[in-house]
């Protein structure tokens, strides 16, 4: 079990440094944290939290953010951003139309291959030492309206090549993409085969498979991430993220009740679904307050 921390100073004298069920930390960078200007690289924020981890015996797990979902900020270096790149990014829009954020091109093979040599910079420093990296989620707000470069297919070929990119720059720590959704495609009445190549490209290839959100009573997570994780067959480690508003059955975007103190603690329910029928290696639970302190941490004894 790993905390999963969006704000890194939240780390320091946290109370999962001092319990022994959890391994460690799985901390959010995005890609402009680690290249401040093209080809300049600078890993001093990581390395800040990887020393401090040790020091409590903990690991630490990078999840590579390449994708914001608040449209004032963008995860990408601002050299991206330019007609080299077709822009570097791309809008995401919610249902009603309106911008909630920015997505790299991912499918841009320009872009992949700057993204690819931050990868293998990072490898070259930190493969064998941290205990895993992932990929941010493959569920994009994107179309081909929304922008005219973007194709479902070149989406799709464009994972692939970032998840070889990773496993070829850390062949031995572990390698995560977190596949939930894909454009274009809702399993199980449109199934293009997008979402499942994926996970059979991961399992070639030894790439970990998992995804965010442990939704034990959502349709659209039940038939598609948790689907491919409770059926398939892996050799390679499979990961599932409690994120924000999973303590009580929601997700981040949905309004919650933090003050109903008569809640089901759901935590019991969340960690046998992923060890018994998911049957994870990781489970990376979100530093949701009150239902860390409150729900999670008595559920586990310190012996």
């Amino acid at each position: 079990m790993f905390i999963s921390q969006e704000i890194r100073g939240a780390i320091i004298d946290h109370p999962f440094l001092q319990h022994p069920i959890f391994k460690g930390a799985q901390i959010m960078y995005s890609w402009k944290d680690f290249e401040i200007e093209k080809g300049k690289y600078d890993f001093t924020i990581l390395k800040h939290d990887y020393e401090h981890l040790k020091r409590f015996g903990k690991n630490i797990f990078i999840q590579l953010q390449d994708v914001t979902f608040n449209p004032k900020y963008k995860a990408i270096p601002d050299y991206l951003m330019t007609k080299e790149y077709n822009g570097g990014a791309t809008f995401q829009y919610n249902d009603a139309g309106k911008p909630e954020g920015w997505v790299a091109k991912r499918w841009n093979k320009k872009l992949r291959e700057r993204f690819e040599l931050l990868l293998q910079e990072l490898g070259k420093e930190y493969d064998g030492k941290i205990e895993g990296i992932n990929l941010q989620e493959t569920a994009i707000e994107v179309n081909s309206t929304t922008d005219t470069s973007f194709s479902e297919k070149g989406y799709i070929q464009g994972l692939k090549e970032n998840m070889l990119a990773l496993k070829k720059s850390f062949p031995k720590s572990t390698t995560m993409i977190y596949a939930n959704f894909t454009p274009g495609e809702w399993l199980p009445r449109n199934d293009k085969g997008y979402l499942s190549s994926i996970y059979q490209y991961g399992e070639e290839i030894g790439v970990g498979l998992g995804g965010p959100d442990l939704m034990v009573t959502r349709k659209g997570q039940l038939n598609h991430s948790l689907k491919f994780m409770h059926e398939g067959h892996y050799t390679v480690p499979i990961g599932i993220a409690i994120q924000d508003g999973n303590y009580i059955g929601k997700t981040g975007d949905e309004k919650e009740d933090a003050e109903n103190k008569s809640r089901q603690n759901l935590v019991p329910l969340l960690h046998a679904f992923a060890k018994d029928f998911l049957k994870v290696s990781y489970m990376f639970w979100v530093n949701q307050e009150p239902y860390f302190k409150e729900d999670l941490l008595p559920c586990f004894s310190k012996d």
